[in-house]
């Protein structure tokens, strides 16, 4: 229980981080798209800028959107999955303490020392 509560939290946190990733490149999209074609456009590379052409960029900023949608869906489905996981395991639990009362008082008498 405590390693899918773990791996759930992991999940969500890289949900977190590629909707903030998407929604950077989706203003970084909107941003170029306002610029006139013939501007020139640099791509950051480590410390240095390398001049590419515009087009190029708004094509790298749609890839990483669609890559990024892509990835939210896989990571919600693996979500899903650990949640569904997550309440099988303390329904069973619940199911166990409950048909087994000394059980239960056995192990509040051990999380209490």
């Amino acid at each position: 229980m405590i390693e899918t509560s773990s791996k759930l939290k992991q999940v969500q946190m890289q949900v977190r981080n590629k909707e903030a990733e998407k929604k950077r490149a989706f203003l970084t999209l909107e941003e170029l798209q306002q610029l006139p074609d013939e501007t020139n456009t640099y791509k950051s590379v480590g410390k240095s800028f390398i001049l590419e052409p515009k087009s190029l960029l708004v094509t790298e900023q749609k890839e990483k959107i669609k890559e990024c949608d892509s990835s939210i869906a896989s990571l919600q489905t693996s979500k899903e999955y650990l949640e569904r996981q997550m309440t099988e395991v303390e329904s069973n639990f619940k199911e166990l303490l409950q048909q087994d009362p000394g059980l239960a008082r056995q192990i509040m008498s051990m999380s209490m020392s």
